[in-house]
């Protein structure tokens, strides 16, 4: 699957208003998904989970850095993510389903965050790219 160049362009840029607030919304994607689906916590049992942590704060300051590094590098995903698919697939041993249900938590956080920005089209074009992030994730899997 491949990005158009309006997808490319939508999502390029959204992600400079969203890079403004990228701590913020990492922390509030990672407590969304948490809260709807509690079996994700298992990967974290040495974090400390509670709304607002330090743990919570900084590890949702990594993921959404890893999708500004995606969106850095939107015509070379694969290679932008092949040391995190690398961790997650060898090391971490994640369930590839946790990177759509992140996803989807993430694409919530931005429509409510940018309500105006997230049009129908924006939509579409950040569950695309979000669809072809996990794909990236899940690669080392096969």
């Amino acid at each position: 699957m491949s990005l158009t160049k309006t997808e490319r362009t939508i999502i390029v840029s959204m992600w400079a208003k969203i890079s403004t607030q990228a701590d913020t919304i990492g922390t509030e994607t990672l407590e969304r998904l948490f809260l709807s689906h509690p079996q994700t916590k298992t990967y974290f049992p040495h974090f400390d989970l509670h709304p607002g942590s330090a743990q919570l704060r900084a590890h949702g300051s990594k993921v959404v850095a890893a999708v500004g590094d995606a969106v850095k590098s939107i015509d070379n995903i694969g290679g932008a993510l092949s040391k995190l698919s690398e961790l997650h697939a060898y090391i971490l041993r994640v369930d590839p389903v946790n990177f759509k249900l992140l996803s989807h938590c993430l694409l919530v956080n931005l429509a409510a965050r940018f309500p105006a920005d997230f049009t129908a089209e924006a939509h579409a074009a950040w569950d695309k790219f979000l669809s072809v992030v996990s794909s990236v994730l899940t690669e080392k899997y096969r």
